[in-house]
């Protein structure tokens, strides 16, 4: 199990983040579009557990996603459990039906167009994403992930 740690920013451009990366050594990769839809739980209210729960899609890719209470009060940091889904639009499908099913409330779905650089630093995993989130705006993520052994470390 991992735990997530970022921080996002509203902005209301990318030029200087794109020259601050250029100067890391670092490029953005090609807008991708991704789409998250985000569910509550037929018996428990995230919004008072801090927890989150989502499908996003990716293309034809899908991964489910929980992220656990925050852990720290300066950056998100929480338990991510991330599982990908067989490829294909098919099993993305299925995946909404059985939640349905199950009784879990799709409650919004946000569509993002998204940029990513990425590298390591000592050893972890730095990414950088710019996104220009439909009818929201423009945010800028930075984040890493560290295991169970490294939350020290956060």
């Amino acid at each position: 199990m991992s735990y997530e740690v970022e921080q996002k920013y509203r902005v209301t451009g990318f030029r200087q983040i794109v020259e601050r990366l250029a100067k890391l050594g670092a490029t953005l990769g090609e807008p991708i579009e991704q789409v998250d839809t985000y569910y509550a739980h037929p018996s428990r209210d995230f919004g008072e557990t801090d927890e989150a729960f989502r499908l996003r899609r990716i293309g034809t890719m899908t991964c489910m996603t929980y992220k656990g209470p925050r852990i720290d009060a300066n950056t998100k940091t929480r338990k991510e459990i991330e599982i990908p889904l067989a490829p294909g639009t098919d099993h993305h499908r299925q995946c909404r039906a059985m939640l349905k099913a199950l009784g879990f409330r799709l409650v919004a779905e946000v569509r993002k167009m998204r940029r990513v650089a990425s590298w390591t630093d000592r050893g972890f995993p730095i990414e950088v994403a710019v996104d220009e989130v439909r009818d929201v705006g423009k945010f800028v993520e930075i984040e890493t992930s560290r295991s169970e052994e490294h939350t020290s470390e956060l």
